[in-house]
């Protein structure tokens, strides 16, 4: 049976959700929308409806886009009226479908893993008639619904996602070929997921796969060639499939008869593959997830993002070849910053290394080495780029010492694939593979090759081979000392040049993040710990001060700027004081905004920009001390001209959306910009109420999400500035409640680093009504969420709490997820918090919950507390939870108690309780259990229970006889409670110790000692479970 949604918040229609799921804020507008149709259209004809619909879109552009995406999300949700929603669709849209596209373009990059089956069908549906239409765009949105299908991946979804996109590429083939872009892509995709499809069941769509491929290279071989080198190595893993033989016999033997524009296999393989094509195999999660790793992760803390990937994609047999897919992706399109490369990030070679290790076929793990090194093979430095071979490089090299197998065979890979690639072209493998190498150590990647291919760790054999191959690198840096054996020159030359390589790493912008630090993969993450934090503390200081003193070079890119814009782009290098360079900001502001400005300059302005505004982005931006005129004068830099001329602008004036994307160019060179736009936005009184700007800003990067965008730049902040962070914390979540309250992300972020002062400042400010940090709906989620946290991010996510105003009763649910050797601060905060409060039904039923054990104090505690406190309302509770679970039968008790992992209140869970309650009460005067509602359930609990409770619960319930004895003997006008403990006749129920017994006559005296006054008068006690009581 499916669970039924939460009591006032039912689950969507659209995207599958928890019930501790906030609404998600896509969902909630779509669904407002088709409530906006269906009100339109209710009770109509369909031309009444029909006309309904035009009359409401001709009303304005909001009332359009409302009507359109109410349409879309009928059709998703109701297959039965899909045809009708689609015609109204196209009769009644201004705008060529552009504002669907655009929302099936976002739930394919965001929310297709959430969607549910039926809006995941008709989602397909749609698109092949978007296909079908000939809509202007549908190409696009293809490509995207192409880029979920997941490699290593043979579900049944993902077969089911594969074969429907294909069948669309087969049936619209016309319409397929008037788009280049198009058939490369799918040539891309199809031939990479044959080889997932190859068991003897799929064997009917690998047969699809295949004619669908080889009539688009026969048919229309230049637009596929654009995919460039990688094509070949496609082909190469589904070589011996039947039709693809005779194709490579063409590519071999006869170029001509695929095209006459085709050489030979040499023009493919001189020609660098397109990051779209290698982006194109990986699904956005998987990307989301990678890029997140490579800009995010502080290396030495990747094992559980690892262990995370591993679980989701990397677990089954299939998922083999998406390593090739992975690594390929990462060598040709994740290139950090300079930035990045200079930090404690996890580098790229980290991660590559951890997939070779992950590999368990030997067909995959040589595929995976081929991708490694497919770059190497035909490099030439004028085409390709650096960035493509320094992981295999450093996979080897940060091998040496902890993995010296991983680096061999490597090493030998790289010697055996140039006579067994192709043999006609080695010479060309040889030199490719020979210029790889020159280049690196042009850019001093490593400074010398001596240490790692003539390294006594390696075999003879292989260091006899790589001496054969590669003579030019096998000489040693300096000549050996006397005395010294061959094993101990090499060791201390391997030092030697790893100190060099500190000393030099800044001499270059590519090699940031390259030293001598013993470097592990994850499976040594203890090693890291014990061997290579004091290391790599000393590591980066160096690298931040003498970056500091490094001057601006620009001489890459400047020449690719035309005259105009290259002039002011020197003056701005050249420009002494800030007042200067403000002025010739503006200028090339000003000249951005023309209209003839050629928007193909903007990648390489951003670079000049910011290598230029390094130095801006260093130290802290908050002043030390926060004032109006000091605040004012910390915006007042260049790179903050670009931030005052956003806010000036209208959002549908042209040049807006120019300067976004010039702040989009610049946040892939420079990601800090997204928190010092941030920072702008607040301290600049230009820009008072303008923080949505910001969110414009997020959609127009490559991230193209709010949230992802913002979670990524107050990460940023976390790591460069605390104090920044704290002062941007109000405005965040004040601006942006939907994207920081829903998750407990931004929260963990802030109480990871703030110290006691700055806690206490966000205290106040939450008191202040300046910050809301947490809201009823999501609240006990991200509470559930903070019991994984350290103690002290713990203890300040508590004080937050419980500096709102928010009713314990909210939270109370959490105390069935924690665990008292787990959790001791959850349990701690939330003790001294239920003290403070009257307790009602549901705080006593769920402290009950709890199960008893003899070191988990926490309920004797808090009942023991209320007791003395508030006996009457307690005892009023209980006494009711007694007598319901007395009535429940008790098989569906144990059935209740069992079938959940979170703690479910049992009557004998509650008779426990009590009973450690009545021990913890025995030597005092505390008069609770003398009540007269806790003696009524007691009794009424006995006459119902089997022998074993009756026995295991004897003293409890002793009390409940002595009760009913006192009432039988008054007379009915005078009957009340009895005075003193029944514990003095415990006797005469159960044989007991002579301590015990003395122990509770002793009390029993001195409860006798002290009169006490019944608690209600009663009428007679056979009216135990009655309502009058």
């Amino acid at each position: 049976m499916e669970p039924s949604p939460a009591k006032g918040k039912p689950l969507g229609r659209l995207l599958v959700s928890s019930t501790l799921d906030a609404k998600d804020e896509l969902e909630e507008r779509l669904e407002r929308c088709m409530g906006i149709v269906t009100t339109l259209t209710n009770g109509m004809s369909e031309r009444e409806a029909n006309d309904a619909l035009t009359a409401s879109v001709c009303k304005g552009p909001q009332q359009h886009e409302e009507v359109c995406l109410g349409l879309f999300a009928l059709l998703l949700t109701e297959p039965a009226q899909a045809q009708r929603c689609y015609r109204d669709l196209t009769l009644v849209n201004r705008d060529g479908m552009n504002v669907i596209l655009i929302k099936i373009n976002q739930i394919l990059m965001e929310k297709f893993l959430k969607l549910q089956d039926v809006c995941r069908t008709q989602l397909v549906w749609l698109v092949r008639e978007l296909v079908k239409s000939g809509v202007i765009g549908a190409d696009g949105v293809l490509m995207t619904l192409m880029k979920q299908i997941a490699g290593g991946d043979i579900s049944n979804k993902n077969l089911w996602l594969a074969e429907n996109v294909l069948d669309i590429l087969v049936e619209q083939r016309e319409w397929v070929l008037k788009s280049g872009m198009l058939i490369a892509m799918s040539v891309y995709t199809y031939l990479r997921l044959i080889v997932d499809h190859g068991t003897p069941a799929l064997l009917v769509l690998r047969q699809k796969e295949v004619d669908f491929c080889i009539g688009m290279l026969r048919e229309k071989f230049m637009e596929c060639f654009i995919i460039g080198r990688d094509l070949v190595r496609l082909l190469q893993i589904v070589a011996r499939i039947p039709e693809m033989e005779l194709l490579w016999k063409d590519l071999l033997h006869n170029p001509q008869a695929l095209s006459p524009q085709f050489t030979g296999l040499l023009q493919l393989l001189t020609a660098r593959t397109s990051r779209k094509f290698l982006a194109c195999r990986l699904t956005p999660d998987m990307e989301t997830k990678l890029l997140f790793m490579t800009s995010r992760v502080r290396f030495g803390q990747q094992k559980r993002y690892q262990d995370w990937f591993q679980r989701q994609y990397l677990s089954t047999a299939e998922s083999q070849s998406l390593r090739c897919d992975l690594i390929r992706y990462i060598c040709g399109v994740v290139h950090p910053s300079n930035e990045v490369l200079s930090s404690d990030i996890l580098p790229r070679w980290a991660i590559i290394g951890w997939l070779l290790t992950t590999c368990t076929s030997n067909v995959a793990a040589s595929n995976a080495k081929l991708a490694l090194f497919y770059d190497w093979l035909f490099f030439s430095p004028e085409k390709d780029s650096i960035m493509n071979i320094e992981p295999a490089i450093l996979v080897m090299h940060h091998s040496m010492k902890p993995h010296p197998a991983i680096t061999a065979t490597l090493l030998d890979f790289m010697c055996r694939i140039i006579p067994h690639f192709f043999p006609p072209l080695e010479g060309q493998v040889r030199q490719g593979v020979f210029n790889s190498l020159t280049f690196i150590m042009e850019k001093r990647v490593l400074a010398h090759l001596a240490p790692l291919f003539d390294n006594p760790k390696l075999d003879r054999e292989l260091r006899s081979m790589l001496r054969e191959r590669f003579p030019e690198f096998c000489s040693s840096p300096s000549p050996p000392t006397e005395g010294r054996d061959e094993s101990t020159n090499e060791m201390k030359m391997e030092e030697s040049v790893s100190l060099e390589m500190d000393n030099h790493v800044l001499l270059d912008k590519e090699d940031g993040c390259y030293d001598n630090t013993e470097a592990a993969f994850s499976d040594d993450e203890e090693e890291i710990n014990n061997k290579g934090n004091k290391k790599r503390e000393f590591r980066f200081h160096p690298i931040k001060e003498a970056v500091i003193e490094e001057p601006a070079d620009i001489t890459p890119y400047v020449d690719q700027l035309d005259d105009t814009m290259k002039e002011k782009v020197l003056q701005l290098q050249k420009g002494s004081d800030t007042e200067t360079q403000c002025e010739v900001m503006q200028e090339i502001v000003d000249l951005i905004l023309e209209e003839d400005f050629d928007s193909e300059q903007m990648s390489t302005l951003a670079s000049c920009l910011a290598e230029l505004f390094k130095g801006h982005f260093r130290g802290d931006v908050l002043p030390d001390e926060i004032t109006e005129e000091s605040l004012e004068e910390s915006v007042c830099k260049p790179v903050c001209l670009v931030f005052r001329n956003l806010c000036q602008m209208q959002e549908d004036n042209s040049g807006f959306s120019v300067l976004l994307e010039m702040l989009a160019e610049l946040y892939q060179k420079q990601p800090k910009i997204g928190y010092h736009l941030l920072y702008y936005l607040k301290a600049s009184k230009a820009a008072m109420g303008k923080m949505s700007l910001y969110e414009s800003f997020a959609q127009a990067t490559a991230l193209g999400d709010l949230h992802t965008c913002l979670m990524m730049d107050m990460k940023a902040c976390q790591e460069d500035d605390v104090r920044l962070l704290c002062y941007l914390t109000p405005s965040i979540y004040t601006e942006f409640p939907d994207e920081t309250l829903r998750s407990g992300e931004l929260l963990n972020m802030i109480v990871a680093v703030i110290d006691s002062t700055q806690l206490q400042e966000l205290m106040c400010h939450v008191m202040m009504g300046d910050l809301v940090m947490f809201r009823k709906d999501s609240v006990l989620n991200i509470l559930i969420q903070s019991l994984d946290w350290e103690t002290f991010e713990q203890y300040s996510t508590w004080q937050l709490f419980l500096a709102h105003n928010i009713p314990l009763e909210t939270i109370i649910p959490i105390l069935q997820h924690l665990k008292y050797k787990e959790h001791p601060e959850a349990l701690s905060c939330l003790l001294l918090q239920l003290r403070r409060e009257k307790p009602s039904e549901e705080m006593v039923k769920m402290v009950l919950s709890r199960p008893c054990h003899p070191e988990d104090q926490f309920t004797t505690s808090i009942l023991r507390h209320w007791a003395a406190k508030h006996d009457d309302v307690l005892g009023e509770h209980i006494k009711a939870l007694l007598i319901k679970n007395n009535n429940l039968p008790r098989k569906r008790q144990s059935l209740r108690s069992s079938s959940s992992k979170l703690a479910q209140l049992t009557l004998e869970q509650i008779l426990e309780h009590m009973d450690n309650l009545r021990l913890n009460l025995s030597n005092t005067k505390n008069s609770f259990f003398t009540q007269t509602p806790i003696l009524q359930a007691l009794q009424h609990v006995q006459a119902s229970c089997d022998e074993a409770h009756k026995m295991r619960f004897s003293d409890l319930f002793s009390l409940a006889e002595e009760y009913e004895e006192a009432s039988s003997k008054l007379p009915k006008s005078r009957r009340k409670a009895p005075a003193s403990s029944p514990r003095s006749r415990k006797g005469a129920a159960t044989p007991v110790s002579n301590e015990e017994e003395s122990a509770s006559s002793s009390a029993s005296e001195e409860e006798d000692s002290k009169p006490k006054a019944p608690k209600r008068k009663r009428k007679g006690s056979s009216a135990v479970g009655s309502d009058s009581d």
